[in-house]
């Protein structure tokens, strides 16, 4: 694939403030790029008023569809956005998520109300369990991950990897059928 004029999930380095009023994920899509940003819920203050809002989990982190070519005039307008860049890879190579992963994970933590993220330190090999595949009707049918291991719970989760970046677990209904990998 030609990363210069096929689109690419890339990801990128929003160095806003966490307060600020026009953050890169809220910028980009009226320029017509596909953002995605991990989010949690949080209560802020809105005029005296506590207001339940979904925050980014990682302030900076942001994944853009998008060809290079279109991408690179607006990273290189805005001070505050930058390529996240592969370490020992030729220099400046821009990290990209392959198209099917991301679409996994976009799937997988959209179709929960709260998904718990993890960073990559976080995850120990003992919370790593069997693989598997989720067989339900609905939006999480066909869905591979792995099983977490998490004490004190009776629930099942599912753990969904991007690789190096970030990964989320997302509560599995007794409802869903679960086949092992």
């Amino acid at each position: 694939m030609d990363t210069e004029t096929e689109p690419a999930w890339y990801v990128l380095r929003d160095l806003t403030r966490p307060n600020a009023l026009q953050p890169a994920y809220k910028r980009l899509p009226a320029l017509g790029f596909t953002v995605f940003t991990p989010t949690r819920p949080q209560i802020i203050q809105r005029q005296g008023r506590p207001v339940r809002e979904q925050v980014p989990f990682i302030h900076d982190l942001l994944f853009v569809h998008a060809v290079k070519d279109r991408l690179d005039p607006v990273i290189r307008r805005t001070d505050t956005l930058q390529y996240r860049y592969l370490r020992g890879a030729p220099y400046r190579t821009p990290m990209t998520v392959a198209d099917a992963d991301m679409r996994r994970f976009i799937t997988a933590v959209t179709s929960t109300d709260a998904p718990r993220y993890y960073t990559p330190g976080e995850i120990t090999p003992a919370m790593y369990g069997a693989p598997v595949r989720i067989i339900a009707p609905g939006p999480l049918n066909g869905i591979q991950g792995l099983l977490l291991k998490t004490r004190g719970t009776r629930k099942r989760h599912l753990l969904i990897e991007l690789p190096g970046l970030l990964a989320a677990s997302i509560e599995i209904h007794t409802a869903d059928y679960i086949q092992l990998l």
